[in-house]
C-alpha cells in the first residue's frame, strides 16, 4: 500500500512512470540525434512515393501488379529501422570489436559475385540473386566495412592516448585495409561504387588527421590509376560510352546519351510545382529508364518541380549537417572517422546521383540514399544511420 500511496501522491501511476523512464534526460530515446531520424524517415516517405509513380504502370516489371514496388519499397524501410535500431542497441563501440569478422564477411560476399553465384544487372557484374525476385548488393556492405575498418586502425593509437595523430605505418594499413575490396569491386566492374568508396577514404583520411601528404598522394595515385584503367581497356564498353556521352551530351541521343537526355527533359518539364503526382508525360509515358532506382530524382523534378525536388534536396542536407555534428562532438577519434566517413558517402552519392540526371556528373548507377528502390542500398544506408545515433547516444552528457 505504501508504495501504491507514493506514486498517487506523486502523481505517477505505473503507466506514466515508465514514460519517464522512456523520456528521461539521460535515456537513449531522449539522446537520439531526432533531426536527422525524421529527415531520413520523410526522404523515405517521399522515395515510396515516388517509386510507385514511377512503376504503376510498368507491367513488365511489376508483375501485374501496380503497388508491387511501392510494398516492397516500404518493406526495405522497415527493414532498415530495424537495423538501425539493431546497430544503436549493439553500439559503435561494440562493433569495432568485431570489425574483423565484419570485413572478413563483407569480402568473402563480393568475392562470391565473382562465382557463378553472381549476377549482372545493368552491365554490372554485382549482384548475389537469393531468389523469390530478391537480390543482394554486397558493395554496398563494404562501405560500411572500409569505414569501421579504417577508423579502427587510425584511431587506435590517439584514443589510447599513445599519439596525437595516426602515424604513417597505421595509414598504410587501413589503406591496404580498404584497397582489397576496392579491387575485387572493381573486377566487376562496379565503377560508381569504387568512385563512393576513393570518397570515404579520403573523408576518413582527413577527419583522422593524418598528414595531407597522404590525401594528396591518394589523389594523385587515383588520377594516374583512372589513366591506367582506360588505357588498359579495364572498362567495359557501356561504361566507356557513359563517359563518352557525359563529355559530349550531343553524342548519339537515342543511343547512349538517351537516359541523360530524358532525364533533363523530365525535370526541366517540372518548372516550379510540377505537373503533379501521377501526371508527368514522361513518368507516365514510361520515357525514362530505371526510373524507380537511378533515376527516381527525376520523378520529384517532373511531377513535383523544382519546390519537390529543392525539398529533398533539403532533407539531404539536414542529414549531412548533422551528420557532420555528430562528427565534430565525437569525444573520440574512432566516432568522429565513422561519422566523417558516412558523411563523405552520403554526399557524394547525392550529388552524383542528382548529378547524373541534370547532366553534370556521368550517369554511374549509384542509388539516391533512402530515395532510390533497392534493398541493399537501403538496409546500407540505414545502418549508416544507427552508427551515427550510436555515436551521439553513447557521447558522455556533459560533451
Amino acid at each position: 500500500m505504501t508504495g501504491a500511496n507514493t506514486f498517487s501522491v506523486s502523481g505517477y501511476g505505473p503507466e506514466r512512470a515508465g514514460l519517464s523512464r522512456v523520456f528521461a534526460r539521460d535515456s537513449v530515446t531522449r539522446r537520439l540525434d531526432w533531426p536527422i531520424l525524421l529527415a531520413a524517415l520523410a526522404l523515405s516517405a517521399i522515395g515510396s512515393v515516388l517509386v510507385y509513380s514511377a512503376t504503376r504502370n510498368r507491367n513488365e516489371i511489376n508483375q501485374g501488379d501496380p503497388y508491387y514496388f511501392l510494398l516492397r519499397h516500404l518493406m526495405n524501410t522497415g527493414i532498415g529501422l530495424a537495423l538501425m535500431i539493431g546497430t544503436i542497441w549493439f553500439g559503435h563501440r561494440t562493433l569495432r570489436t568485431v570489425v574483423p569478422i565484419l570485413y572478413g564477411a563483407s569480402v568473402l560476399l563480393i568475392l562470391l559475385v565473382l562465382t557463378p553465384l553472381g549476377s549482372t544487372v545493368n552491365g554490372a557484374h554485382s549482384w548475389i540473386v537469393l531468389g523469390g525476385g530478391f537480390s543482394l548488393q554486397p558493395s554496398e556492405f563494404v562501405k560500411i566495412t572500409i569505414i569501421l575498418g579504417m577508423a579502427m586502425l587510425l584511431a587506435a593509437q590517439v584514443d589510447a592516448g599513445d599519439r596525437q595523430y595516426p602515424d604513417h605505418r597505421t595509414v598504410l594499413q587501413s589503406l591496404g585495409l580498404a584497397s582489397v575490396p576496392i579491387l575485387i569491386v572493381l573486377l566487376m566492374p562496379d565503377l560508381g561504387s569504387v568512385m563512393v568508396m576513393v570518397i570515404i577514404i579520403l573523408g576518413v583520411l582527413l577527419a583522422s588527421g593524418a598528414s595531407n601528404r597522404w590525401v594528396f598522394g591518394l589523389i594523385t595515385a587515383g588520377a594516374v590509376g583512372a589513366i591506367a584503367v582506360w588505357q588498359l581497356h579495364i572498362l567495359d564498353d557501356y561504361q566507356i560510352n557513359r563517359f563518352a556521352a557525359f563529355a559530349n551530351p550531343d553524342l548519339d541521343p537515342a543511343g547512349v546519351g538517351y537516359n541523360t537526355n530524358q532525364a533533363r527533359i523530365a525535370i526541366g518539364s517540372g518548372g516550379l510545382t510540377g505537373a503533379g503526382l501521377f501526371h508527368g508525360s514522361q513518368t507516365t509515358g514510361q520515357f525514362v529508364p530505371e526510373q524507380q532506382t537511378d533515376f527516381v530524382f527525376t520523378v520529384a523534378g517532373e511531377e513535383l518541380g523544382f519546390v519537390g525536388a529543392g525539398l529533398i534536396i533539403v532533407l539531404l542536407g539536414v542529414v549531412l549537417w548533422r551528420a557532420c555534428r555528430i562528427a565534430r562532438d565525437s569525444t573520440e577519434l574512432y566516432g568522429t572517422v565513422v561519422a566523417a566517413g558516412v558523411v563523405a558517402w552520403f554526399a557524394f552519392q547525392s550529388f552524383e546521383n542528382i548529378g547524373m540526371t541534370l547532366g553534370i556528373m556521368p550517369v554511374t548507377g549509384l542509388p539516391l540514399p533512402f530515395v532510390s528502390y533497392g534493398g541493399s542500398s537501403m538496409f546500407a544506408v540505414w545502418v549508416a544511420v544507427g552508427l551515427l545515433q550510436s555515436i551521439k547516444v553513447q557521447r558522455p552528457m556533459s560533451a
